[in-house]
Parts: C-alpha cells; sequence; structure tokens
C-alpha cells in the first residue's frame, strides 16, 4: 500500500485525524495535508461510525489519503463486516490486543496494522519491542485515566520527554491530548515525525473544527521551517 507523501519539505511531520465523523471534518483534513483519516469503529465512543457511514467518508476522500479503521480488541467477525463495507488502507488496534493477536489480525486482512501502546512511564515503552514483526507501526498514545471508558481521545498527555533517546524497532506515531498550541512542544521534545490529533482539535466530543484542523496544520508546518 502507497501512502500518500505529505506536501512540503523534507522536515514536514505527517499527521492523522482521528475520529471523523462527517463530511465537512474529512474535507478539512485533507485540505490541511493529512496524511491519514481515522474512522472509528468503538461503539461507546462519540466519534463511533456505523460501517455505512464510514463508507461515505471513506470515500469521500481524496485519492492516496491512508483510511484508518480504529478497533478495540476486535473479533474476526467485526472486522470482516467492516471491511466488506469500507475501503480501509489500514487498521488501528487500541485495545488490549497480543502480538500474537496484532499478527493474526494483519495476515487475515492482508492491510497494514498500527498498535497502539498505553504510556503512563518508562516501563511502558518496553511493550513496543514484542511487537516487532506482528504490525506496522506502533502509536504511543497516552495510558487512559484510571476508570476512564474510551481507550484513547480523552485529551491527556504522557510525559514526551520519556522518549529522548527511545530506539523504536518500528516507525511510531505520537498521541496523547496534542493539540495546536502543544503540538510543536510536543515534537521538538520528543522528536515524532508522525502525530495524530482527535480531541485537541474538537469544538464537541466528536464534533471536529475545521479552523481547529488548520490551526494544528499550521503548528506542524512551523516545525519545518
Amino acid at each position: 500500500m502507497a501512502f500518500r507523501v505529505v506536501p512540503g519539505g523534507p522536515g514536514r511531520v505527517r499527521f492523522k485525524l482521528c475520529g471523523l465523523t462527517d463530511e465537512s471534518a474529512v474535507e478539512a483534513a485533507a485540505a490541511a495535508g493529512a496524511a491519514y483519516l481515522g474512522f472509528v469503529f468503538f461503539p461507546p465512543s462519540p466519534r463511533n461510525l456505523s460501517a455505512a457511514r464510514a463508507r461515505d467518508l471513506a470515500l469521500a476522500a481524496p485519492v492516496g489519503v491512508a483510511k484508518v479503521g480504529l478497533f478495540v480488541d476486535p473479533d474476526d467477525a467485526s472486522l470482516d463486516a467492516v471491511l466488506e463495507a469500507v475501503p480501509l488502507d489500514m487498521i488501528q488496534l487500541h485495545g488490549h490486543e497480543s502480538p500474537e493477536r496484532a499478527a493474526a489480525i494483519r495476515a487475515r486482512v492482508g492491510l497494514p496494522v498500527m498498535k497502539a501502546i498505553g504510556v503512563a512511564g518508562a516501563a511502558d515503552l518496553g511493550q513496543v519491542a514484542s511487537f516487532a514483526g506482528a504490525v506496522d507501526q506502533i502509536l504511543l498514545d497516552a495510558r487512559p485515566p484510571r476508570g476512564a471508558a474510551l481507550p484513547g481521545g480523552n485529551g491527556t498527555a504522557f510525559d514526551w520527554a520519556l522518549l529522548r533517546g527511545f530506539a523504536c524497532p518500528l516507525p511510531w506515531m505520537l498521541a496523547g491530548g496534542l493539540n495546536p498550541a502543544n503540538v510543536a512542544e510536543a515534537i521538538r521534545i520528543s522528536g515524532a515525525r508522525q502525530v495524530d490529533v482527535s480531541s485537541g482539535v474538537e469544538s464537541a466530543p466528536g464534533v471536529k473544527d475545521p479552523a481547529l484542523i488548520r490551526a494544528f496544520a499550521a503548528a506542524l508546518s512551523a516545525t519545518a521551517a
């Protein structure tokens, strides 16, 4: 699968806009240069989509922008049902999937897989190595607060300094509490070359704000200057 190359200089940071729920957000994300568009298939989330709705949004996206389906501990039947309807380019696993389960899903669906790892301290980064060979990318997200109903999209960040000197064996993406005001600092501290944003560009849970999307993209552009 050939992913879209984001326009701009060689220092440009790629970004994923996750939790899209309407056409205006898809249009704003694409216009801002998003490399990935994320669609959530997890009913407790305010960003959850039906397969039919996700199909409409995926088909509205420009050719070449990677369409990512986010699942939480999915069974084979739920994966099959979505993939039969929605033209996805990548699967994001955001639950407690083991390396073995992640590898089995990748083999079953024939698509690249990104695995989310919740980070609260340095010890959590030790999980990453076990996924080498099982998935294609790692998403380093803030571990959900105790009692949180959602595995991501909670608007919290972890200590980005934990990533200084971290030699990740796979391509990786930074997530967790990112927004237009802090993403440049997050990149400076962590060294991330890919970032994921969801609640940080929303006016309400599940409602993306095109102005905030543009501001986020502008903050990324400034890091390449």
